[in-house]
C-alpha cells in the first residue's frame, strides 16, 4: 500500500494542507481553507488578533477537502507535520479552553513592553543571552496581557504558540519546542535553557509554558475526537512542528551555515543559517534556533504580499478587481524605478527593521500627469524589494554571508517584476523550487517519524523550477532606483 505524509501550514491568511508521497517525495495535492483569506481583527491601531478556533475550523476543512480530492485513505497517512505563523500568543485556562483571541505576529501592542525590558535588563545582557531584544515577541505579548488585562491573565493556565495549539487540538497534548521558545524570545542561548531571567523580570510563572519536545520526533497521536472531526485515523502520529520561516527554510533544504531562504507571502522574509550566536546590536533582525539546532537569522518585512492583496482589493477596472496575474502584467509595462514613484510598504504593524516603530505605508512622488495604476503597482513590488534590501544590508553588517537565495515558486516570486527587482537589487542569484510550507511540514513529519533516515533522502523529490541571476545593466538601474527610494525613507 502506498504511504503518504500530511503537512499543515497554519498561516494568518489561510490553512494549507499537503499530501506527499513517501516513496517519491513528490507532493500529490495541496489545498487551502478558506479559499480567499482569513480576517485579522484590529480593535485598535497596531493590533492584530485571530480566533484560534477559526484556525482549527480551517484545519478540519482543509484535511477533509484534501482527503476527498486526492482519494487517499486516511489509514495510508504515515504521520503529520505542522508549520505555523510565528510569535503568536494563545492562552488557555485550566480546562484548556481559549481565554482570549490570539495576539498574532503582526500585532504591535507589546513593542513598548519589550523595549522597556531591553533597557532594564540591559542591551548587553539581552543580546549575549537571548540574541535579541525581548521586542514585540510572544513573551512580551503575555506581559502586556498581565499589565492590561489582569482578570484575563489570572485565568491563564497554559501559554502556547499557534502550532502548539493545533498540535494540542489533534493530540490532546501540550508541548512546545526549543525553536518555538526561541521565537517567543524565551530561550537563553548561552545557557541553552528557557530564559528564566526574562520570565522573572516579567513576573510570569514558568509553569505556564508547556514541556519541550524535539522538532523531529513523535509528539503525540491523533485522538479519537480529533479523528472524528478531521477524518484522519486515530493514532496517526504528529512527528514535526516548526514556525513558518524555519520550516520554509527546511522545505528548501536550507540547513547549513551560509545557506539562505526567502519568502514573500503576507510578510517578506530572508532567513540565513549560521553556526554563530550572531545578533544585531539594535535587534532589527532576529536570531532563532533553527530546526536542526543551528541558528537562523531572520529579517522580516511585515508589509509584503499584504500590500499586493490590498492593491488587488482596492484597485481595478469597471469590470471588477484585478487578478494577481493582471497586477503583474500591468507592473511589467512600466520600466524599473516606476518613473520616480516610490511605495513604502510598511502598513502592517510595527517593523522590526525600524526597531519596532510603527511607520505606516506611504506613496511618495505621485504626479497626476505622469503616473497611473501601472506605476503604482510597479512601485509597490519594487518598494517591497527595497524594504527587504534595507534589512539585507543589516545581515551583511553582521557578517552573515549569502551566495544564493532559495525560495518556493509562489506568492510574490510568481511575478517577473518582483523577481527581476529582487536579484538585481540584492545582487544575488535566485533559485525557485516546487515546494511549500505545507510540503515542508509533511517532509518534516517523514523525518520525525523515522520514515526517512536522513534529510538527503527526505529531499529526493525537491525540484528546481527556475533560476535567475543579476543583469549588470539592470543592476545599475535598480541601484539608482533604490538610492532614490532610500532617500525618501522615514523610519519614525
Amino acid at each position: 500500500m502506498k504511504r503518504y505524509l500530511l503537512g499543515l501550514d497554519i498561516g494568518s491568511s489561510s490553512v494549507k494542507a499537503a499530501l506527499v508521497d513517501c516513496d517519491s517525495g513528490k507532493t500529490l495535492d495541496t489545498v487551502q481553507s478558506p479559499a480567499d483569506e482569513m480576517a485579522i481583527q484590529a480593535r485598535h491601531p497596531g493590533w492584530a488578533e485571530q480566533d484560534p478556533g477559526r484556525w482549527w475550523h480551517h484545519v478540519v476543512e482543509a484535511i477533509h477537502l484534501l482527503l476527498r480530492r486526492s482519494g487517499v485513505d486516511a489509514g495510508a497517512i504515515q504521520s503529520v507535520g505542522i508549520a505555523y505563523q510565528m510569535h503568536g500568543l494563545v492562552c488557555l485556562d485550566k480546562n484548556k479552553e481559549v481565554v482570549r483571541p490570539a495576539i498574532i505576529w503582526c500585532d504591535s501592542r507589546a513593542a513598548r513592553v519589550g523595549a522597556r525590558a531591553f533597557r532594564e535588563l540591559g542591551p548587553d545582557y539581552c543580546l549575549k543571552n537571548f540574541l535579541n531584544s525581548p521586542g514585540n515577541f510572544t513573551l512580551s505579548k503575555l506581559r502586556w496581557v498581565r499589565e492590561n488585562e489582569p482578570a484575563t491573565y489570572a485565568r491563564i493556565a497554559h501559554v502556547l504558540l499557534p502550532g502548539d495549539y493545533i498540535a494540542f487540538r489533534l493530540t490532546g497534548e501540550l508541548f512546545t519546542t526549543t525553536t518555538g521558545l526561541s521565537e517567543a524570545v524565551c530561550w537563553n542561548f548561552s545557557k541553552k535553557k528557557p530564559a528564566s531571567e526574562l520570565l522573572r523580570h516579567y513576573e510570569i510563572d514558568p509553569a505556564l509554558l508547556p514541556p519541550l519536545v524535539p522538532v523531529f520526533e513523535v509528539q503525540g497521536a491523533v485522538t479519537t475526537a480529533a479523528a472524528a472531526a478531521t477524518g484522519l485515523k486515530a493514532g496517526t502520529p504528529i512527528a514535526y512542528r516548526a514556525g513558518d520561516q524555519p520550516n520554509n527554510a527546511f522545505s528548501l533544504n536550507v540547513l547549513n551555515p551560509g545557506e539562505t531562504a526567502a519568502t514573500a507571502g503576507t510578510s517578506g522574509v530572508i532567513y540565513s543559517v549560521t553556526d554563530k550566536n550572531a545578533f544585531d546590536p539594535k535587534s532589527r533582525v532576529n536570531t532563532f534556533v533553527h530546526v536542526n539546532n543551528q541558528k537562523g537569522v531572520l529579517l522580516c518585512i511585515n508589509g509584503t504580499g499584504i500590500l499586493n492583496s490590498w492593491l488587488r482589493r482596492n484597485l481595478g477596472t469597471g469590470s471588477g478587481t484585478y487578478t494577481y496575474e493582471e497586477i503583474n502584467r500591468h507592473a511589467a509595462g512600466v520600466s524599473a524605478g516606476a518613473d520616480g514613484l516610490c511605495f513604502y510598504p510598511f502598513g502592517n504593524g510595527s517593523e522590526r527593521i525600524f526597531e519596532n516603530r510603527l511607520t505606516n505605508a506611504r506613496l511618495e512622488g505621485l504626479d497626476f500627469n505622469r503616473h497611473n495604476q501601472a506605476h503604482m503597482l510597479r512601485a509597490a513590488q519594487e518598494g517591497i524589494v527595497f524594504g527587504l534590501y534595507y534589512g539585507f544590508e543589516i545581515l551583511r553588517e553582521m557578517g552573515v554571508s549569502t551566495t544564493t537565495v532559495k525560495a518556493g515558486y509562489a506568492n510574490m516570486f510568481l511575478s517577473p517584476v518582483f523577481r527581476e527587482a529582487f536579484v538585481n537589487t540584492l545582487n544575488v542569484p535566485l533559485e525557485l523550487y516546487e515546494t511549500s510550507g505545507a510540503t515542508g511540514a509533511a517532509i518534516g513529519a517523514g523525518v520525525g517519524s523515522g520514515y526517512y533516515k536522513s534529510t538527503r533522502e527526505a529531499f529526493m523529490g525537491l525540484n528546481k523550477l527556475h533560476s535567475e541571476i543579476p543583469n549588470r545593466a539592470l543592476f545599475d538601474q535598480y541601484a539608482s532606483a533604490y538610492a532614490h527610494w532610500r532617500k525618501g525613507l522615514r523610519t519614525r
